[in-house]
């Protein structure tokens, strides 16, 4: 991996792991299958210095991750345009890795993360919603192997 160009907005591992932790959404990227890059917006859950989002059983992003696991995935925390300033206040976090489906264990696991973190005063309702669309779930997984966060503030 190359070394980030402004150095001086780099967040330290345990910054951008914070902010993986407390974002709302992330953008998984991928390569389709025509080779073209592909990214969809998705909810997820950072835990076990991994991320996991669910889908369905079938669809576009399976198919390119079948094709060529190594995806991205990014999140954007607090952002504030500066109009006067011609700038913008930001921070956001890119990580890297191979993406894959996880077994019934971790697919266990990710689910409940997921509605903790979504959902954590519905938790009932939660687990009969699992209960209901386990069968009809995918649990993808993505391995960090590299993570890098950037952030401006002033």
């Amino acid at each position: 991996m190359k070394s980030m160009r402004r150095v001086d907005r780099q967040m330290a591992e345990t910054e951008a792991k914070e902010l993986l932790g407390r974002g709302e959404y992330g953008i998984l990227a991928v390569i389709d299958e025509d080779g073209r890059p592909y990214g969809v917006p998705l909810n997820y859950v950072y835990a076990n210095d991994a991320v996991y989002v669910h889908c369905a059983l079938q669809g576009k992003k399976l198919n390119a991750i079948a094709d060529n696991p190594q995806a991205c995935f990014t999140v954007v925390g607090h952002n504030q345009v500066l109009p006067d300033k011609f700038a913008t206040n930001y921070e956001s976090v890119m990580v890297f890795g191979p993406a894959a489906i996880v077994d019934a264990a971790e697919k266990e696991f990710a689910l409940e993360a997921i509605i903790q973190r979504y959902s954590a005063d519905f938790l009932e309702a939660g687990h009969a919603y699992i209960e209901k669309f386990r069968a009809a779930t995918q649990v993808v997984k993505i391995s960090i192997e590299h993570i890098s966060g950037k952030r401006r503030a002033g």
